[in-house]
């Protein structure tokens, strides 16, 4: 006999309680620094929690295409050790680009899923397998008891989980502010490339929002020099020299 939603959704409660009275639920004790101060000092413990689930989106266009939040979690994932697990929906992720912002293709296992169940069980599996730098699942949905099922499978391994949220139309990136387990939450928008003094297209730019952190900062946005090949990110010259510097992050994003 089945269990039905509202019964399902009170055993990973209960089951949670469990775990933190006998002690196995284990917070990240580690984090993945960016390497940017204007960054790690809004996030607790100075960096990006490993053992933990985060959520990304794309913003505008990027919603739906979700290419610059990809190359986001691609960066984020090259900087760990060990392989990363990447469940996908549709084969459209171009490989190249993923090694562009530091994950090479010898480092990436691909799942490809029927649907975001399928997604999120192929997510919980490979968290809970151990071993892995980082998960990463590209979903429309992400219900609160399945990323609290996420959350958990994390902490007991210590591997990073990407919820990599996609939709199909604008409309349903509403979803986004629907609260979940996630510890961060980032939306990555696409901004005009750096001006050069010869013909040519620059470094990409983009809009990084760091909307929630668990215990963390307020919600603000900062422009970035998108990843460069070892997975990291770097504050335009503009920031970095100029009166911006100061705080680099301007409060109020919208979440």
């Amino acid at each position: 006999m089945r269990a039905s939603a509202p019964h399902s959704s009170a055993i990973v409660e209960l089951r949670e309680r469990i775990a933190r009275l006998e002690g196995r639920s284990r917070r990240a004790k580690s984090v993945l620094p960016f390497g940017i101060r204007e960054i790690d000092s809004r996030l607790p413990g100075g960096g990006l929690a490993r053992g933990a689930l985060h959520e990304v989106a794309g913003g505008g266009n990027g919603a739906i295409d979700g290419a610059a939040a990809a190359l986001f979690a691609a960066g984020i994932a090259g900087r760990t050790t060990g392989k990363t697990l990447w469940c996908i929906a549709k084969p459209d992720l171009f490989a190249p680009a993923l090694a562009h912002a530091g994950l090479a293709p010898d480092r990436v296992v691909y799942v490809e899923a029927g649907d975001d169940k399928a997604i999120l069980a192929c997510m919980e599996e490979g968290l809970r397998h151990g071993g892995l730098g980082a998960v990463v699942g590209e979903v429309a949905r992400l219900p609160m008891t399945a990323s609290r099922r996420l959350q958990l499978a994390a902490e007991g391994t210590g591997s990073i989980g990407i919820a990599l949220r996609r939709w199909r139309r604008h409309s349903d990136a509403s979803d986004f502010g629907a609260p979940t387990a996630a510890m961060t939450r980032w939306r990555v928008s696409v901004l005009p490339s750096e001006v050069l003094p010869v013909p040519g297209v620059g470094r990409h730019r983009w809009l990084v929002e760091l909307i929630h952190a668990k215990g963390g900062v307020d919600s603000a946005d900062i422009e970035l020099e998108a990843c460069d090949e070892t997975g990291r990110l770097a504050l335009p010259a503009g920031l970095v020299h100029g009166s911006a510097a100061a705080d680099g992050w301007r409060r109020g994003a919208s979440g």
